[in-house]
């Protein structure tokens, strides 16, 4: 996603960059970059490789994990992907932001 697409200026809370899927200065993102994992270790093979060389069945394991998070867990998830080097396929990380847009607003 380029720098700032789809987002206004007035979506992002104040010194948010806009940058990245999961704003670092709202989830708390420590400096000791510390991994979470969300029961998905299996997820750690996708390090590095582009979602456009995921099998059907890298998807599929991708998209299971995606499905059987909380709501609340997904802005964490999203972290974790990133310090563990994994891309999301586009049209997660589209209903990903959209969540974190969503729980973003509500407060």
């Amino acid at each position: 996603m380029a720098k700032g697409e789809g987002l206004k200026a007035n979506d992002r809370p104040e010194g948010c960059c806009g940058e990245h899927l999961v704003c670092e200065r709202e989830t708390l993102l420590q400096t000791n970059a510390e991994i979470v994992y969300y029961d998905d270790e299996e997820l750690d093979q996708l390090a590095d490789t582009d979602p456009k060389d995921y099998t059907e069945a890298q998807y599929a394991q991708l998209r299971d994990v995606f499905e059987t998070l909380k709501e609340a867990d997904v802005p964490g998830w999203c972290r974790s992907l990133q310090l563990r080097r994994i891309q999301l396929p586009e049209d997660i990380k589209d209903e990903a932001l959209m969540i974190v847009r969503e729980r973003r607003n509500s407060r």
